[in-house]
């Protein structure tokens, strides 16, 4: 653990080139952390997505080389864009020792942006269909088909926790600022941002 749990008064999200984000975060043993701290740490992680905000946010984006993530996305989107994205709520998950898997070949490309990368955002093309595989923190084991954008938000989460950022699997000529996205790619398909960025 990066810091005695009791002594965090609030939980900044370490940015690009910190090594934890690079690094395979440990399984818990059920020990270290303890149960307590465990539900604590959960507790400051989910106020730190909500207050971003974001979807989704893995311990080691918060200096904890843990595998243990939460997500959740309840904001309101357009019908069109929930349409292109296959964007669904998704409640509050948390999720310890997270894996996935894809089903069948079907793929989804669109913007993606993380907490640990400001200023940035560019094309990912991921698995539109997986199983979510992960535990609770009472210990029981999950096995669910998530689709779409849910989809897409377990992918993101679960890649912090093998040390990889979606700028490793991000089209390079996609790559946009917030501001510029907002100008010219915030559509609900990136067809736009593949003809004029030429990707």
């Amino acid at each position: 653990m990066s810091h005695p749990l009791g002594l965090i008064p609030s939980l900044p999200i370490v940015q690009l080139g910190d090594p934890v984000l690079r690094q395979p975060a440990a399984v818990w043993d059920g020990v270290s952390p303890t149960p307590t701290e465990l539900h604590a740490l959960v507790e400051l992680m989910v106020d730190t997505m909500h207050t971003a905000p974001g979807v989704g946010v893995a311990a080691p984006q918060v200096g904890v080389s843990l595998r243990l993530a939460v997500l959740e996305d309840r904001w309101p989107v357009s019908d069109e864009i929930a349409l292109a994205r296959e964007r669904e709520p998704l409640d509050l998950i948390v999720a310890l020792d997270p894996s996935y898997q894809a089903i069948g070949d079907r793929t989804a490309a669109h913007y993606e942006g993380c907490l640990s990368m400001n200023g940035y955002t560019a094309v990912v093309e991921r698995p539109a269909d997986i199983v979510a595989r992960y535990t609770t923190l009472d210990g029981d084991h999950v096995e669910t088909e998530l689709h779409g954008w849910q989809a897409r938000i377990f992918q993101h989460e679960t890649d912090h926790l093998d040390g990889t950022l979606y700028i490793d699997k991000a089209i390079p000529r996609s790559l946009s600022t917030p501001e510029n996205y907002a100008r010219f790619w915030a559509e609900p398909t990136t067809d736009a941002a593949r003809t004029g960025l030429g990707f």
